[in-house]
């Protein structure tokens, strides 16, 4: 970056973003989040009448959404608040919370973060997106539960789908060992946001042979980060064509067999069909068309198919630095999300105390309902911010390049903790000497 009297970084946007606004409670984004989206109207109740509205309805809903997305929990939530009590908020949560209610509060925010965004800021609409995973520990007394033999813990997986300017599009629950290429490929289908996404970039363990052909079949492009890019192997337009590359045979694996593909397209197009029409689930496909199942004929025409497109993206892999640039900072800014995500969900040291796998999942959706709550509230600020031309000025190519809406020096998650040093605990056959006053004794 540059140095010297014009340079503005984004921490100086972040300290300029504390002067003006101080410190914001976590709950006090949720609140303003509704207030200007009005996500609340996706809460219906599944009992017969509505029992609940006006402010009361808003504020067991945005406390129920608070204490499960942060994972304090409601009994928690209900203790430091005089509005709502336990059984209220258990009430409500029982009528009105639902994974698919909290799916669609998400879609709006989403959409309306894309709405908002300036693009002399934050640049014309992003189509693509990183996808990776976030180990979460939890109860293991369920099947989703696994051990995680990278992270040496039992938990779940969490799969996030993030734009370029950190918003995420998608969440989803996943056992430690299912495949990532399958959640990739069900994020892309099932998002419901007005983000035209044809892009997504994912790890090396993100991609294989028949997520580049199901992507190309879908018209989207898998990008993945390549590790050990030079045991890769490339394979010819067909199977004549070796003679044409006499000297290449130690990266030349072979040719495409077209016949195979045309043969079976049929075949291939009534999979793609339903993937697309959610007729079978994503990962039961993947399973399906693994390679226990090699001789299965839809499986060696996706993966001549796979073939063919994974030679033409590693050959521009190997040949664009720009688009090697491109994905490393896509999945850098996935990788960030999952560390504001440990900043969120900061009760009960971030592990889900439930069995219950639905719980498990509607833990999921709230905090992703309060991660892009953040997101869009910081959206504004910034863009508040940065509507002073002056400051706007100073910023140089690099400093554009780094600001985020995932900041959070600005953001109290946990609450207030009022103290009054004249109040004590009534105790019985209590020995200590009450004091009447605090006195402090210079030593």
């Amino acid at each position: 970056m540059c140095a010297g009297k014009n340079h503005y970084t984004s921490s100086k946007v972040q300290q300029e973003i504390n002067k003006r606004f101080s410190t914001i409670n976590l709950i006090d984004i949720l609140q303003e989040a509704d207030f200007r989206i009005n996500f609340s109207n996706k809460f219906s109740t599944i009992a017969s009448r509505e029992g609940i509205n006006g402010e009361e309805f808003l504020t067991r809903l945005l406390l129920c959404v608070y204490a499960i997305g942060s994972n304090t929990g409601l009994k928690r939530v209900a203790g430091a608040n005089l509005d709502a009590n336990y059984q209220d908020l258990l009430y409500f949560k029982r009528r009105y919370i639902s994974v698919a209610n909290i799916r669609a509060a998400t879609t709006d925010v989403i959409n309306a973060i894309i709405e908002i965004r300036d693009p002399k800021i934050w640049g014309i609409m992003t189509t693509g997106c990183a996808c990776d995973s976030k180990k979460i520990s939890c109860w293991d007394q369920n099947l989703i539960s696994q051990w995680h033999t990278r992270y040496r813990g039992r938990g779940v997986m969490i799969y996030w789908h993030v734009d370029q300017n950190s918003a995420c599009i998608y969440s989803q629950i996943k056992t430690c060992t299912s495949s990532e290429v399958g959640s990739m490929i069900n994020g892309f289908l099932k998002h419901d946001s007005k983000m035209d996404m044809n892009k997504t970039y994912t790890d090396t363990h993100g991609q294989s042979v028949i997520g580049f052909a199901i992507s190309h079949l879908l018209h989207f492009e898998l990008l993945p980060r390549i590790k050990g890019v030079n045991k890769q192997k490339l394979y010819y337009a067909s199977k004549g064509d070796g003679k044409l590359y006499p000297n290449l045979d130690l990266i030349f694996k072979g040719g495409i067999n077209w016949k195979l593909i045309e043969k079976q397209y049929n075949e291939v197009v009534r999979y793609m069909a339903a993937l697309k029409t959610g007729t079978i689930e994503t990962e039961v496909m993947i399973k399906h068309l693994s390679t226990p199942n090699n001789n299965h004929p839809v499986y060696k025409a996706l993966t001549e198919i796979g073939n063919a497109v994974k030679t033409i993206f590693l050959c521009k892999y190997i040949s664009s630095q720009d688009l090697r640039i491109e994905i490393t900072q896509s999945l850098n800014i996935v990788e960030r999300v999952n560390g504001i995500m440990g900043f969120i969900f900061y009760g009960k040291l971030g592990e889900i105390s439930s069995n219950n796998t639905t719980e498990q999942e509607l833990s999921i959706v709230c905090l992703h309902l309060l991660q892009v709550c953040m997101v869009y509230i910081n959206t504004l600020l910034i863009q508040e911010v940065l509507a002073d031309q002056i400051l706007f000025d100073k910023l140089t190519k690099e400093d554009k390049r780094s600001i985020t809406p995932l900041i959070h020096s600005h953001i109290n998650p946990y609450g207030l903790f009022p103290l009054d040093l004249n109040q004590r605990l009534i105790i019985s056959n209590d020995n200590i000497k009450t004091k009447t006053s605090y006195q402090h004794k210079a030593v």
